[in-house]
């Protein structure tokens, strides 16, 4: 099979997971759960829960404890898109090709519809505890997803970055720069493998192993990110582009070009490549999906 038939099977099991974990609309409740619902399936590549799943069996595990883990990931991660593109953040009206939460039901109702899905991913995530599996691995996943979310992971560098930019810093250095985006962006991807590793029972030295990939490709993707939104369209990146410059951001383009970005990101996903080899199980399908993630298009 190829990587995009392959990619789109392990897609529909996320969505399938997804639509088993995500409350169901009732009348008479107002507008949350259905600005949470069309938050989570407005769409998206569900790389991080595909990601965490695919590290899991890679280290053999075979039982469903990686479901409620693998749903709280997506909601985690739409959790930070919903509050990104509010007003007071990055005021975006498009992502993922259609209207933000806030545009559809209201600043209000989006606010609250973040604040649901990050309190429903925890919710979700602790139902791990029903399947017969090793309590401690349950635990130890749980406060690493719990730990790449919080103040020193997300939502540090989401604050760190928000903050500079209310306040008018606009210059970085790249050491900066790599701080933010190895909060903001890589730790949900360092979660990713990490959780799936340790629900798989990989040893520590693995782990850690993890870590580092999912630090490297975090920061490719970030840095790609910042090149889609000065080489992509509208169309083809499903949100606003030119975002960063009109936000004054600086980003791996305004230190350098895009083409020393470019470069920068082949880098580092060669790297998480190479040290990805040196883990058991087979390892082909992350190669191609990491290979894809640093030469995407949207």
């Amino acid at each position: 099979m190829t990587l995009k038939t392959e990619l789109e099977k392990r897609k529909q099991e996320v969505e399938e997971i997804l639509q088993f974990y995500l409350p169901e609309v009732n009348s008479g409740r107002g507008s949350l759960i259905p600005a949470v619902r069309y938050s989570v399936l407005a769409g998206g590549k569900r790389l991080r829960p595909v990601i965490m799943i695919e590290s899991y069996r890679m280290f053999g595990g075979s039982s469903d404890v990686i479901r409620p883990f693998a749903a709280a990931m997506e909601m985690i991660h739409t959790h930070s898109l919903v509050h990104d593109d509010l007003p007071a953040v990055d005021n975006d009206d498009f992502r993922r090709g259609k209207k933000t939460t806030h545009a559809v039901y209201g600043e209000a109702v989006g606010l609250l519809a973040g604040d649901a899905l990050l309190n429903l991913a925890y919710e979700t995530m602790i139902q791990a505890f029903r399947y017969n599996e090793e309590g401690d691995r349950i635990y130890r996943a749980a406060a690493i997803l719990a730990s790449k979310s919080g103040f020193s992971g997300m939502l540090g560098g989401q604050g760190l970055d928000v903050e500079n930019e209310k306040n008018g810093r606009q210059n970085y250095s790249e050491e900066e720069l790599l701080y933010i985006y190895e909060q903001k962006t890589a730790a949900l991807l360092e979660a990713a493998m990490m959780v799936g590793a340790v629900l798989g029972g990989a040893a520590r030295e693995q782990i850690s192993l993890c870590e580092q990939i999912g630090s490297k490709i975090g920061l490719a993707f970030q840095i790609r990110d910042d090149i889609l939104d000065v080489t992509s369209t509208q169309e083809e990146l499903g949100k606003p582009v030119f975002s960063d410059a009109k936000n004054e951001k600086t980003t791996f383009v305004t230190l350098y070009n895009v083409d020393q970005a470019s470069a920068i990101a082949d880098r580092l996903t060669d790297e998480a490549l190479e040290k990805l080899r040196e883990l058991p199980g087979d390892t082909g399908f992350l190669e191609a999906l990491f290979r894809e993630m640093a030469g995407r298009k949207s």
